[in-house]
């Protein structure tokens, strides 16, 4: 483990969103069997994870590795005190999810045009009539929502992304309902400065940062020193996947997420709180490289898996 050595002006305590059953096996080239799956979940939570986003109810003909969702759901041994949210992508997702019992999930915009064009079939204004009834009926049955903001910091197809666009399109998922927004380097271009500016333009339309999570991909290597740059100006919430296992199937430049086992041990070396057992982590991760037949990609799993 590492040594711990406080930095100054770091967020206490982190929530870790463990994304790594629902985003990081959706872009498997296979299908992962359904109790490979309820495994995996079952062991991220003996690992101290709290919120495991646990499936996806976007149509099978998208995602077909997700396509099991109900029986997935149906069938998970649930642990008390973890939080199992789901992604809708409309109002069918939303019947599924309901159908299904569920109490938190999420949804799934865009800060950019093309992206919205490409991955919701919508524009950048369009979307929101799009997810209000979702979000209305959803508060309604007493769910959390959350809202995922896609091309943060960079777009493939449109190349820079305006802090203030991003602040624009964060506040109106706000306005909408969401409890919480989740601020995504979808293609993993961001650097340290760039992530304290979109926070300071979210801040500054109202936004407050313990409603603010961040979710990086690895691309160039930035994961880390973004997270850093967030947890200084505030933010709580990481999403991060086991192994670092993920990307997006609609962006063929993103690479995975961010480790959870990477972050782990950087909060472990600051001396923040997460409640997480790394060498339960660290063992369920090697576990699931051996069901998907490859190395994990985490840089903490190969050095202290052997």
């Amino acid at each position: 483990m590492p040594d711990r050595f406080p930095a100054d002006g770091v967020v206490e305590r982190v929530t870790i969103w463990e994304v790594g059953a629902r985003d990081g096996l959706q872009n498997e080239q296979s299908i992962v069997p359904l109790e490979v799956k309820a495994e995996f979940l079952r062991r991220l939570a003996e690992a101290g994870l709290t919120t495991l986003e646990a499936t996806s109810f976007v149509h099978p003909d998208w995602v077909p590795q997700l396509a099991d969702a109900e029986q997935l759901l149906a069938g998970i041994d649930r642990h008390d005190g973890v939080r199992y949210p789901v992604l809708v992508p409309n109002e069918r997702g939303l019947d599924r999810a309901l159908a299904s019992g569920v109490t938190h999930i999420a949804v799934f915009a865009s800060a950019t045009e093309e992206f919205a064009r490409r991955n919701l079939n919508s524009d950048l204004t369009g979307q929101f009539e799009m997810f209000a009834p979702v979000v209305e009926r959803a508060r309604a049955a007493g769910l959390d929502v959350r809202g995922y903001l896609s091309m943060c910091f960079g777009d493939p197809w449109e190349g820079g992304v305006a802090p203030e666009q991003v602040a624009d399109v964060a506040a109106r998922l706000r306005e909408l309902g969401c409890s919480q927004l989740s601020l995504g380097d979808t293609i993993g271009v961001a650097t340290p400065g760039h992530v304290e500016r979109v926070l300071a333009a979210v801040s500054a339309r109202g936004v407050p940062v313990d409603a603010v999570a961040v979710h990086f991909h690895d691309t160039y290597g930035q994961a880390l020193a973004n997270t850093l740059a967030a947890l200084r100006a505030g933010v709580s919430t990481v999403d991060a996947s086991a192994g670092g296992l993920g990307g997006c199937p609609y962006a063929a430049s993103a690479t995975g997420n961010l480790a959870t086992e990477d972050l782990v041990w950087m909060l472990d070396g600051l001396g923040v709180e997460h409640g997480v057992d790394l060498d339960k982590l660290v063992a369920t991760s090697l576990w699931m490289a051996e069901q998907l037949g490859r190395p994990a990609p985490s840089r903490v799993v190969r050095a202290l898996g052997g």
